[in-house]
């Protein structure tokens, strides 16, 4: 299997970076293909702008997701789009490690999905969801935040974690077609114990050797629309 790891953590210290090189080592161990993009270390830029573009279609006025699929065609992305996007696409095994933020991505991985999603390539017409162009490739999120485990989920203070992510599990990773797995929460690591924080390193070894039967998210079925998007059985 080819995994991809796309990690947004600003300290190379961090638990959230020992997450990191946990994984990479048990899926080495594992026999298994790893890349890792390492956003902060990279310097990637998060901003989508024209200059990602080396030459464009309409110079006059940017339609973004236009000049993405002109891109690609024409092979004259921005280097570093173009590398993500060979990464991704030879990917079996998508993972986005990151620390949670406002409940929700660093800036820095939200742009890098922004960026390197390409229109025609990701996602396109009516090719989302389970027609998205990904389709056949897995995703995993793996995230560490500071709150505990009983302050989300139903009737909790915060909700539930995965409705909290929908924009990405399902508006991004599902909308492109992959099967998005039930993501791993690192709960209030800034604070458990060095024993608490081996128990979690280990409960991520599980989670990675146990992905064949992890559960998969649900996602709309575009068979259960008409062309216009309207529900069938409405």
């Amino acid at each position: 299997m080819n995994v991809f790891i796309v990690h947004a953590h600003n300290e190379p210290q961090s638990f959230c970076t020992a997450m990191l090189h946990r994984m990479v080592q048990r899926f080495q161990a594992q026999g298994h293909e790893v890349h890792v993009s390492d956003l902060y270390a990279m310097q990637f830029n998060p901003v989508a702008s024209a200059a990602d573009f080396q030459a464009r279609s309409n110079p006059d006025y940017l339609v973004y997701a236009l000049e993405q699929r002109n891109a690609d065609k024409t092979g004259t992305l921005a280097p570093d789009i173009a590398a993500e996007v060979a990464k991704l696409k030879a990917c079996d095994l998508l993972v986005l490690n990151f620390p949670l933020y406002w409940f929700s991505l660093p800036a820095i991985l939200k742009g890098w999905i922004d960026r390197v999603f390409l229109s025609g390539v990701v996602y396109g017409g009516r090719n989302f969801y389970d027609r998205g162009l990904l389709k056949g490739k897995k995703a995993l999120l793996t995230f560490s935040l500071g709150g505990r485990e009983h302050m989300f989920g139903p009737g909790s203070i915060h909700g539930d974690l995965n409705a909290m992510l929908k924009p990405v599990l399902q508006g991004s990773l599902g909308y492109a077609g992959m099967q998005v797995l039930e993501p791993f929460a690192a709960y209030h690591v800034p604070y458990i114990t060095h024993e608490a924080r081996v128990e979690v390193l280990e409960a991520l070894d599980a989670c990675v050797d146990g992905l064949e039967t992890r559960a998969v998210l649900p996602k709309p079925s575009l068979d259960d629309f008409d062309p216009q998007m309207n529900p069938i059985n409405s």
